[in-house]
């Protein structure tokens, strides 16, 4: 069926949520039975939906469809929509869901009694009007996720920086340790099929956002805080609420439950003063319960030891570049430990690991230049990727396309961003990305404003406006022994995409 729509403006009222009931326990061969996950088992887990008559609107997205296949498998009958079609879509057709391309009030089936929508949906959708109008329950995707947390495992990944990459290491151990997880990451992960898949193991991996305080709508058994810095100055005054939105994370995890804290990161320590449940902290410190020692680096990738309580519990060859990758795969571990998975199998499967795209993703060596495209988008992130990527690739010459990301977020870390770029011989920078700002914001910031800051902080800095110009200053300026790194959230990664298809066109 194909609806074309306009919006309409109305005020949305939303029904209670109510909760989800079950009972019984399971446990995994060779898990810590003080320890055991009180959850229904995943037969059962699979019939608590069985019958629901759900609608999502925008389901193709990547967590969306994901959650479609999840409700589908549990037994509910899924319908949806979204604005194109794709192979997503196509995807959910051939799994048996009525998928509409385009949106309006008739898409949403006569029986429908729950209605998921994603984050990319406006309040005006004539959908989620329709759906309020008819007095159907209506959800947040994040909200529903923590619904089907509460009928498994669930294992929630939360931190300022590393959440994919560590959210893609615990979901691709777990498949490859025969648990069979569903997961939810936010980044495509070649191992696993893409970002998002359905499994009939009991745990459900996901990366736990605090945009907009997502994340309090998960319901983990298990949790994560990986590292806390100041960030989405869209959605946070300052540190202190961004700590205290931490703490309502922490606190989502039952007293039965395990957190695992960054030992090492002051402000990620302040979340877990009230937490009901148990706390395992990980880090380089002698007082974390996880600990790493006895690091040795080479050609820019961390071997260690790892210990619990003091006591050895594995070697380790981080799989990825760079010392948060260490301290990534130390929160992956603790994790993994406590979903039942045991040394020998979390270190195997754990270093065979290769990572999620745009992640320092390799694009292309080609006539001895190497094009990498990144998502870092944060000034630590940039600082500790470009660190990586210098120890691992030793290039000549780095040259860093940075795209700014927000004009708001760029103006309140204005500074810190320029001390950023110490690891790049250059750096190239275009527009701000224009995303979830309000037009007056272009105003108080530039990247020329950026540019000024990193010379004034003794770095190599040009502005200039569009990728096609950049791509044609780049095609000017590379030689063997150049290493061009594309970073930022936004669509930068066409940049590397051009200059890999000139690289290939000129051999």
């Amino acid at each position: 069926m194909k609806c074309r729509a306009p919006l309409r403006d109305g005020r949305l009222y939303y029904c209670a949520l109510g909760g989800m009931k079950g009972n019984g326990t399971s446990m995994p061969e060779g898990a810590d039975t003080s320890r055991q996950d009180q959850q229904q088992p995943a037969e059962t887990a699979r019939g608590a939906f069985d019958g629901l008559r759900v609608h999502m609107i925008g389901i193709a997205g990547c967590g969306m469809r994901a959650l479609a296949e999840m409700l589908t498998w549990r037994g509910a009958v899924v319908s949806g929509s979204d604005m194109a079609s794709s192979a997503a879509t196509a995807r959910l057709e051939e799994a048996g869901m009525d998928v509409s391309i385009g949106q309006c009030a008739d898409n949403i089936p006569a029986d429908c009694e729950l209605v998921v929508y994603s984050a990319a949906i406006h309040e005006g959708n004539p959908e989620l009007i329709a759906a309020a109008d008819r007095g159907i329950e209506i959800v947040k995707y994040s909200r529903m996720l923590g619904r089907m947390m509460a009928q498994g495992a669930g294992i929630a990944i939360a931190g300022t920086h590393g959440k994919s990459t560590t959210t893609g290491m615990v979901a691709y151990v777990l498949r490859a340790a025969g648990l069979d997880p569903s997961f939810v990451v936010g980044a495509t992960v070649d191992q696993l099929g893409g970002p998002s898949g359905v499994g009939k193991g009991r745990h459900f991996v996901a990366e736990a956002c605090e945009f907009d305080r997502s994340f309090l709508n998960l319901e983990p058994r298990y949790a994560a805080i990986l590292n806390l810095e100041e960030d989405h100055p869209d959605c946070y005054r300052d540190i202190d609420e961004i700590i205290e939105a931490f703490k309502q994370f922490a606190a989502k995890v039952p007293p039965d439950g395990i957190l695992v804290v960054n030992g090492d990161d002051r402000d990620a320590m302040k979340t877990v003063s009230d937490t009901p449940c148990e706390v395992e902290t990980f880090g380089l410190s002698d007082s974390c319960t996880w600990q790493g020692v006895d690091l040795q680096h080479q050609d820019g990738l961390v071997t260690m030891k790892v210990t619990m309580n003091g006591q050895e519990f594995c070697r380790l060859k981080v799989p990825l570049p760079g010392l948060h990758n260490a301290y990534n795969s130390l929160s992956a571990i603790a994790i993994l430990h406590h979903a039942g998975v045991d040394a020998d199998e979390i270190v195997r499967h754990l270093e065979q690991y290769t990572g999620a795209r745009r992640r320092m993703t390799l694009k292309t060596v080609d006539r001895g230049i190497t094009i990498i495209d990144d998502y870092a988008h944060h000034p630590t992130e940039i600082q500790v990727t470009l660190k990586a990527i210098r120890d691992y690739y030793r290039p000549e010459r780095l040259i860093c396309v940075f795209q700014p990301h927000q004009h708001s977020r760029t103006r309140f870390q204005l500074k810190d961003f320029a001390r950023s770029f110490g690891e790049a011989d250059a750096v190239i920078v275009p527009d701000i990305y224009f995303v979830r700002d309000s037009e007056r914001e272009k105003d108080y910031i530039s990247s020329n404003d950026l540019v000024a800051q990193i010379r004034l902080h003794g770095g190599e800095a040009i502005y200039l406006k569009t990728f096609k110009e950049i791509v044609g200053h780049l095609k000017d300026i590379a030689e063997t022994g150049d290493l061009v790194v594309t970073m930022g959230a936004g669509n930068v990664w066409e940049v590397a995409d051009e200059i890999v298809h000139w690289l290939g066109k000129n051999r």
